[in-house]
């Protein structure tokens, strides 16, 4: 791997295993999808998602890193990020965020998608649409010669454009042979805001995650369920690309 800035570049024969981690995190999702009705508990989701990890011959992401406890991220309505499979029953009208990551052949995959639970409201419907099309709109910004807070302000201006509100403390990152590597990649653009060219190899997590309410945010007292400060509903939607001659690639589609 070449480095840029302390970022690594990744070759083609790289992207490849990348692609593949990638590839089998969005099958991963796609079933657990398929799972989702009213009346599941979220540790069902988990147990699955191990299953899963055993028959594509993959070790989850995240059980252990800094550890967190969990293969999956579920994350409930007014919960952000983070959030732990428990005991707790979706109901119709829930939305649920599933972060999911894997390492295949020591390369790391990592997305995530917000589902609907049944049929759910129209605030939550548009809430999902929008945090999706921010996703992408960041995403056609993800371009050699272009700025990395290219991607931060096509995501931002698009969310509060619409009225809702980007969630600044967590960011997306660089993935590679490490689950999170350089460079940060915020889904707004900080006041002091350094200039990054986007070079052909790079490997970047780009994730929105967006809130009806205010941007502010609480910690429990797991230390790792973060939430809405007002409660309101929270999506995120996390696609892993590369950076190509030809735009973006999107690593993370089944």
């Amino acid at each position: 791997m070449k480095k840029f800035r302390g970022i690594f570049l990744k070759n083609d024969y790289e992207i490849g295993l990348l692609r593949e981690a990638n590839r089998i995190v969005a099958l991963i999702l796609q079933k657990l999808g398929e799972h989702l009705k009213p009346g599941i508990k979220t540790i069902e989701l988990e147990e699955l998602a191990i299953d899963l990890c055993h028959k594509y011959r993959v070790k989850p992401a995240f059980k252990g890193y800094h550890g967190y406890p969990y293969a999956l991220c579920c994350s409930v309505n007014e919960q952000i990020v983070h959030s732990f499979p428990s005991q707790r029953r979706l109901e119709e009208g829930d939305i649920i965020s599933i972060d999911m990551g894997v390492i295949y052949q020591g390369f790391y995959g990592d997305s995530a998608l917000t589902f609907p639970v049944g049929q759910i409201s129209h605030e939550a419907s548009r809430l999902l649409r929008v945090t999706e099309e921010s996703l992408y709109r960041g995403i056609a910004e993800a371009k050699v010669g272009n700025d990395l807070y290219d991607i931060s302000r096509a995501i931002q201006t698009y969310v509060e454009e619409i009225g809702y509100h980007v969630i600044k403390r967590f960011v997306g990152h660089g993935i590679g042979t490490k689950l999170h590597e350089k460079p940060e990649v915020p889904n707004f653009v900080p006041k002091r805001a350094l200039r990054l060219p986007l070079k052909k190899g790079m490997v970047l997590a780009i994730e929105p995650m967006v809130a009806v309410g205010n941007d502010q945010v609480e910690v429990l007292s797991d230390k790792w369920t973060a939430i809405t400060r007002d409660k309101s509903l929270s999506a995120h939607f996390e696609h892993t690309i590369a950076i190509t001659k030809q735009g973006p690639l999107i690593l993370s589609k089944p």
